[in-house]
This record gives structure tokens, C-alpha cells and sequence, in this order.
């Protein structure tokens, strides 16, 4: 809890000192107003039974007086601390947004038990502006609750363990929130699952799939049996933490209706005044509405504390997955190519090795085409290329240096690639573009150039504003683009990239036919060649068809994880093995 309560105070001072203090002062007698109430019934009690109406009136108007006063100051101190609230949200936004995409690599992507920490946090990201109100009401209630204290006491020491009867629901309550939070860490994976089955049930790609194979019911039963499950287990473990809550409350109960019968006990002995009496009933009930505002609020901040114990976790993972950054600089020319020595990959959490003794030569200024079936390994060993992944075992050289050894930044700067699942940046054109190169966000020729370069200008043109008008319907009245022109931005935000040493086209016309294929090929041939002259750059593509890959200087042929066969397209065929076999039976497929 002190934990918790150092992280939401910290990032408060940080985000605004003065709306945090404020806040404070504004709570704080807010809270003391309540006590004063008491004290201030207790005399308007004694006068008015003592028939002294003008001490009775003014005492009465202390009363509105303060109650307005704690209503007021609570709701100016609610605008302060919902601001301050909201900071803090944004900052833990941002922190997760780092954290989840801080590192070179995607290694975070491929580890359930971190897919299922950032469900939990994003989860709870919103209660942050109410975790903040909770600690700063908790402050405001411990000092309300040992004024409290010290007034009982004047009555009658045995009143002040009144207060201490809070202890047990505290406990208790503590120990239900506990129940909750293992019923929620055990359905993450079943809420990643529910809303995944959401989104395909409510995405327009995959809906048409869907309908045309009938298979929409089968969905809903899967996402009505999956969130039933879900609800299910939670609301064992909220009814759990009931259970507790209210055993704890019971204890309180006990407590309270003692103080109330000593009290009477003095009253009818002559001990006490019916003042007195008044007092005791009022502020019983304002420790009544105490805890159970604390326990309320106690909640909160245990919610907020898991929360914080992920983002801890999440740093922890995330740290363990940054790589020791390399500071070489990534030459301005290829001259030796790049060469992979007995390369060896798994993905994390896997014994299967994808890539297994991978030794190959990519020449400086060579077309490199790489083909083999689903699972060969194609698509991992461009990963490790873009440096998205680092090898298990052996070492990828660039111009004779370790790829481990260059600066990360640098070489990503350097490669210039369009994969088989391009993202579609639902922004504006420019930025849809230039996000390929940031430096060229706000330079309109860089920008026209690359567009040109992809022979995008009908999309340009389609587009109202150009290139400050939206693409995407998603998010705004924005241009609606074919699959085809999608891609077509893909492409220039590929050429956008200034000085290339590596181009990589993986699998990006799949879902193309022939022509469209070949077109794709000859705009992206245009400035790999250029590259190639100018830098030495290696163009390396994954395609299935060996009518474009025959265009190839070298043809690399991988069959699980290894190198089967590498050559040009004649060399190939002469030698009579796979390649061949693959070329023949897809060219018997056209005749």
C-alpha cells in the first residue's frame, strides 16, 4: 500500500504541485467540517433543551454553515484531483505504450504471460484518476477519524476502540480483494479470447469471410461459452470477497451498537446529557460512513497496487528483453555483402529451431530471391535480417561486422521494407507516408518523390486535401482504398527511406495476381537498382512465384530452417533438384 500510494503521489507532484496541494487543503478541511458538525449538534442540543433559543439558532446556522462547507469544499477539491487523475492516466499510457513496443526486437509480442500482464493493465489504466481520489480521501478520513478519536474520549475512554473495530473489515476486506484479483489474473487468457472473437465478429475483412462460410453462429457460441465462463469465474470470486466484506462489516456492526448502548447506560445513571448522547449517536454514524467509505476506498487502492505490481512486472519483462545495444556505425557502402555464419533460431519459450545452420552469402548489389514452402523459415530469417530478431546461435556480418555489434537505430534506418502484413495507417497522407521516414514528414517533394517512385499519384488524387487529407473511413470522412492502393502506400512509404542498404519485399503480393505482381516487382526494381549502383544494397523478396523469382541473381532455396539449395535460376535448373522440381510443377500449372 505505501508502495502504491509513493507511485500515485509521486507522479501527482510531478504532473502539478500546485493542483495537488490544493486539493489537499480543500480535502482536508472538508473532512474536519464533519467532527465539528457533531460538536456543533451537541450544543445546539444542551440550548435548545436548556431553552436558550439564540445560542440554539446560531448554533444551527454553524451547522448549515459547516455541511455546506463540506459539501463545497469537497467538489472544488473533486475538480483538482480528477485533473491531476487524468495526467496520471496519460503518463501510465505512455509508459505502457513504451514498454510494450521499447524494444528492438518482438519479443514481447511473442510471450503469452506478457500478452496477458498488458490485458490486466490496460484493464485498469482507466481507475487510475479514481485510485488518486481514493489515497487523497484516505488522508482526509485518518485525520477526520483520529479527531473523531481524540472527541470519544472525552466521553468515555473505552469509546475510543470504537475506531479500532475497523481493523477486522479492513482485514477482511483486504483479503476479498485478494480473491478478486486471482479470479481476474486466472481469466485474462479467456478475455484476450472474447475480445479477439469480438473484433472478428465486428471487422468488415472478416466478417465477409465469415458469412460466406457460415459461420457466424458457430462464433457467437464460441464468444458466448468463452465470456460465460469468464463471468462465471469472477463472479465466484466477487461473491467470495462479499462474504469477507460483509463478516468484517458484521464485526463494526457489533462495535457500533455498543458505543451507543454505553452511552445511553450514562445518560439514564445521570452520567452523560442528552447532548452528550446526540454527540456520540452523530459521530458513531460518521465513523460508521468512515469505514465504509475506507473500505470502499481500500479497494480502490488495492486495485491500483496489482495495478502497479504489473506495470512492475511488465518493466521487469520488458528490461530483460532489451538487448545490449551495439555502437558500431553501419557503413555507408556495401562491399562484402552480407554473409550468415551457421545461423541458428528459436522463438522464445520454443525448443523447435526455425532456422538451423544457416550459412549464406548475400552479395553487395545482388537480388536475392528466397523461396521454400509454409514454415521453411522464410519470413524468420528476414526478421533477423531487419534486426527484429537476434540469432539463437551463430552470427549475421554485415560488410564482415556483427550485425549485434552495429547500432540498432542506425541499421533499422538503413533497411527499407514491405512485408506481406503492411500496416494500413489510417491517418493523413503524409503521415501514412512519412512515417517511413520521419525526417521527410514535412518535406513535400521527399514525399511527392516516393509517391511518384510507387506511381501513386491516382491515390493522391483521390484523396481530398492530398497530402494533408485523411486515408481511412475508420477514424474520420477519409478516402476508402482498395487492398491494392493500401499496398501502394506501403510501398512508398518503403521508397521514402533515404540511402538503403537493404530492400525487402516479403511476400507483399500474395493476394496478387500475376500482372498486378509484376507491376508491384518493376516499381520496387526501379530504386532497388538504384541503390544497388549507388550503395551496394541488397534487394532479398520471398515470393512463391517462379516467374518473378527466375529474374533473381541468387535463389536461395530453404527447407525446414536450412539452406537446400542457392544458385542462379540456370544454375538451378541444370542442377536438377528441388528447385527444379518446384519451377516444372508450377509451370505445368499455366500450360
Amino acid at each position: 500500500m505505501r508502495s502504491t500510494a509513493a507511485l500515485l503521489l509521486g507522479m501527482a507532484l510531478r504532473g502539478s504541485r500546485g493542483r495537488l496541494f490544493g486539493a489537499m487543503a480543500l480535502l482536508l478541511a472538508g473532512y474536519l467540517a464533519t467532527p465539528a458538525v457533531a460538536l456543533v449538534l451537541r450544543g445546539f442540543t444542551d440550548a435548545a433543551l436548556g431553552h436558550d433559543p439564540g445560542t440554539a439558532a446560531r448554533l444551527a446556522l454553524a451547522a448549515i454553515a459547516l455541511l455546506l462547507a463540506e459539501l463545497m469544499l469537497g467538489h472544488f477539491a473533486h475538480l483538482l484531483y480528477f485533473e491531476l487523475g487524468e495526467l496520471e492516466e496519460a503518463a501510465l499510457q505512455a509508459e505502457l505504450l513504451k514498454l510494450s513496443n521499447g524494444t528492438q526486437g518482438l519479443e514481447t509480442f511473442d510471450s503469452p504471460e506478457f500478452a496477458d500482464t498488458l490485458v490486466l493493465v490496460r484493464e485498469d489504466l482507466p481507475r487510475t484518476r479514481a485510485a488518486l481520489e481514493a489515497l487523497l480521501q484516505l488522508g482526509g478520513l485518518a485525520v477526520q477519524t483520529v479527531v473523531t478519536t481524540a472527541i470519544l474520549a472525552t466521553l468515555d475512554p473505552w469509546l475510543v476502540l470504537l475506531p479500532l473495530a475497523a481493523v477486522a473489515p479492513v482485514l477482511l476486506g483486504r483479503r476479498a480483494q485478494d480473491r478478486v484479483e486471482r479470479a481476474k489474473e486466472r481469466t485474462a487468457p479467456r478475455i484476450r479470447l472474447t475480445r479477439h472473437l469480438l473484433t472478428l465478429g465486428t471487422t468488415a475483412t472478416a466478417v465477409k469471410e465469415l458469412r460466406l462460410c457460415g459461420t457466424e453462429e458457430e462464433l457467437l457460441v464460441r464468444h458466448r461459452t468463452a465470456w460465460q465462463a469468464t463471468t462465471a469465474e469472477l463472479r465466484r470470486g466477487h461473491l467470495s470477497g462479499a462474504l469477507l466484506r460483509a463478516a468484517g462489516q458484521l464485526v463494526f456492526a457489533a462495535a457500533y451498537g455498543g458505543a451507543v448502548l454505553l452511552v445511553l447506560r450514562q445518560a439514564v445513571d445521570g452520567r452523560a446529557g442528552a447532548g452528550d448522547v446526540v454527540l456520540v449517536i452523530t459521530l458513531a454514524v460518521q465513523v460508521s460512513v468512515q469505514v465504509a467509505s475506507a473500505l470502499g476506498l481500500l479497494t480502490v487502492l488495492q486495485g491500483a497496487g496489482r495495478m502497479a505490481e504489473r506495470m512492475a512486472e511488465l518493466r521487469g519483462r520488458s528490461a530483460a528483453m532489451v538487448r545490449p545495444g551495439g555502437d558500431g556505425t553501419v557503413p555507408a557502402r556495401l562491399e562484402r555483402g552480407i554473409r550468415f555464419e551457421s545461423v541458428g533460431f528459436r522463438y522464445p519459450g520454443s525448443d523447435r529451431p526455425v532456422l538451423d545452420g544457416v550459412d549464406l552469402l548475400l552479395p553487395p548489389g545482388a537480388t536475392v530471391a528466397l523461396v521454400g514452402e509454409n514454415g521453411a523459415g522464410k519470413s524468420t530469417l528476414v526478421k533477423l535480417l531487419c534486426g527484429l530478431y537476434r540469432p539463437t546461435s551463430g552470427r549475421i556480418l554485415v560488410d564482415g561486422v556483427d550485425l549485434r555489434e552495429l547500432s540498432a537505430e542506425q541499421w533499422s534506418a538503413r533497411v527499407a521494407p514491405l512485408f506481406q502484413d503492411f500496416a494500413r495507417l489510417e491517418l493523413l497522407l503524409r503521415e501514412n507516408v512519412g512515417v517511413g521516414a520521419l525526417a521527410a514528414l514535412h518535406d513535400d517533394a521527399a514525399l511527392t518523390a516516393a509517391l511518384a517512385r510507387a506511381r501513386a499519384e491516382r491515390i493522391v488524387e483521390q484523396v481530398p486535401g492530398g497530402l494533408d487529407g485523411l486515408v481511412g473511413r475508420s477514424y474520420g470522412d477519409g478516402a476508402e482504398l482498395s487492398g491494392g492502393q493500401w499496398q501502394t502506400l506501403g510501398l512508398a512509404r518503403c521508397l521514402v527511406r533515404p540511402e538503403p542498404l537493404l530492400m525487402l519485399l516479403d511476400e507483399p503480393a500474395a493476394a496478387l495476381d500475376a500482372a498486378a505482381e509484376a507491376a508491384l516487382f518493376e516499381r520496387f526494381g526501379d530504386s532497388a537498382g538504384q541503390a544497388a549502383r549507388e550503395r551496394g544494397a541488397v534487394t532479398l523478396f520471398v515470393s512463391h512465384r517462379f516467374s518473378t523469382v527466375r529474374s533473381a541473381d541468387l535463389i536461395v532455396v530453404l527447407e525446414h530452417g536450412r539452406v537446400l539449395e542457392a544458385g542462379s535460376h540456370t544454375e538451378l535448373m541444370a542442377d536438377r533438384r528441388t528447385y527444379r522440381e518446384l519451377f516444372e510443377l508450377q509451370a505445368r500449372a499455366y500450360r
